[in-house]
């Protein structure tokens, strides 16, 4: 293949480096917590329903969904720090833009504009954690990233608690945009180039792509309505474009949907891992308020406390699984930190009728230790699964399984509340169970023979 530039490889780690990295991936990360605590606040606001304000954050999540790949694939043909550093000039317009809001409509079209900066980070933190550190020690690398998002996601509750104590809503975009300028000037003088792909950026396939991924997540969102008109069409629409997408990129040696990566299987296990186990994480985290709210008879403040041994216990292990990975198969680590999820969730299933604090809180941190034994290790997996050349791609469909996976476990909670009414809450937990189980022995598998890597030419 040829290269329109040659990488500026790092013979050393980069203090400077990572901490522009790693700031960067704090300010995009805590965005999204951040707008899902502060929903009602906004709402109470701008004079509407939550139901109408939810839309603020569905918005976000379709605009990162269908951008992701398209941005990772631009990324290898232009650079990964240059799409990178983009995604954080446009992630700050966005926040500005979302702070000076003064209707729905207005602070849409703002989440709109800084879901697509939030998808050029994404897309590109992994490859670009892959160039700044040495192959032995990627999984450290890896590991800080999940350390780094799940400290970034646990802390927003916080962050929105003390801002509205002093401020209106405004100043949560407002006060989080500067900070994306601060990293944007970190990574100018800090990141160093990757290897460019010499070949042409295909815009129609990339808005295929896009249009295709935005129909499959309308589809899961109506789902959990119920509303199977509209999931039939948004299904058969995705297909349609799906199938034009392929047309398109056939005999692409470097297709914007990264098809090429799942004939490497330990890269297609190892994804749909990272889909399988992100339904239970996003399931689980939508349906946990509503058990301890309503069923259980907190207040939403200290469901919200009772909630953090999760997140905690999950960050803590994520910087230790990240170097177990140098020692300890993915599929190891994935299948035993699954299969702990699992456990965990059918001890919250059958909870006494009476639970104090103690009897949630150790039940979560085995949760969360289990999450935290697969998350790191399972992007190392996918990570190194892929040719260093298509990085970008690799990155993008990591970011892609997660952000599927989260949506498919929200639709799932949706479904059970619609469909079972009062045993909802509870018949959630054990899709959950039965997720995680599954997840465990996908991963398990990469440990067979079926899962011997097939490098791409």
């Amino acid at each position: 293949m040829s290269h329109a530039s040659s990488p500026a490889a790092a013979p050393r780690l980069d203090p400077r480096a990572i901490v522009a990295l790693m700031l960067s991936v704090i300010v995009v990360t805590i965005d999204i917590s951040l707008t899902s605590t502060a929903v009602p606040a906004i709402a109470q606001s701008l004079g509407q329903s939550p139901a109408s304000t939810i839309w603020i954050i569905n918005i976000y999540y379709l605009t990162v969904v269908a951008s992701l790949l398209p941005l990772a694939a631009l990324g290898e043909i232009i650079g990964h720090r240059r799409v990178f550093a983009t995604g954080l000039v446009v992630f700050a317009i966005g926040g500005f833009a979302s702070g000076l809001s003064d209707s729905l409509t207005a602070l849409m079209a703002s989440r709109g504009l800084l879901g697509i900066g939030a998808a050029a980070v994404s897309a590109t933190t992994p490859a670009l954690i892959k160039t700044l550190y040495p192959p032995t020690q990627i999984g450290r690398g890896l590991g800080l990233y999940a350390l780094v998002v799940g400290v970034a996601f646990t802390a927003g509750p916080t962050v929105v608690a003390a801002v509205l104590s002093v401020a209106s809503w405004h100043w949560i975009y407002l006060a989080n945009a500067p900070l994306a300028l601060v990293a944007l000037w970190l990574v100018r003088g800090s990141l160093p180039d990757t290897e460019r792909a010499g070949r042409r950026f295909d815009p129609l396939a990339a808005i295929l792509c896009a249009l295709m991924f935005a129909a499959l997540l309308t589809a899961l969102s109506s789902i959990g309505h119920l509303k199977w008109l509209q999931v039939a069409i948004s299904l058969a629409t995705a297909i349609g474009l799906g199938y034009l997408l392929m047309r398109r990129e056939a005999g692409n040696p470097a297709p914007i949907l990264g098809i090429d990566l799942f004939r490497v299987r330990l890269f297609a296990l190892s994804s749909l891992t990272s889909v399988t186990a992100f339904t239970v994480q996003a399931l689980v985290f939508v349906v946990l308020p509503l058990l301890l709210t309503i069923e259980l008879g907190y207040t939403p403040a200290q469901a919200g406390l009772l909630i953090t041994p999760w997140p905690a216990a999950l960050a803590i292990v994520n910087g230790i699984s990240g170097r177990l990975s140098e020692h300890i198969k993915p599929g190891v680590l994935g299948a035993v930190g699954m299969g702990t999820v699992a456990i965990g969730l059918i001890l919250i299933a059958t909870l006494p009728a009476q639970p104090d604090a103690f009897d949630i809180g150790w039940r979560l941190v085995i949760c969360g230790v289990g999450f935290g034994l697969f998350q790191s290790p399972n992007m190392v997996a996918m990570m190194n699964s892929a040719p260093k050349s298509r990085s970008g791609s690799a990155g993008g469909i990591l970011a892609t399984s997660r952000l599927l996976g989260q949506s498919i476990g929200a639709a799932a909670v949706a479904l059970c509340l619609s469909s079972f009414a009062q045993q909802g809450i509870q018949a959630a937990i054990w899709v959950g169970v039965t997720a995680a189980t599954l997840s465990a022995s996908i991963s398990a598998i990469r440990l067979t023979r079926l899962a011997k890597p097939s490098p791409l030419p």
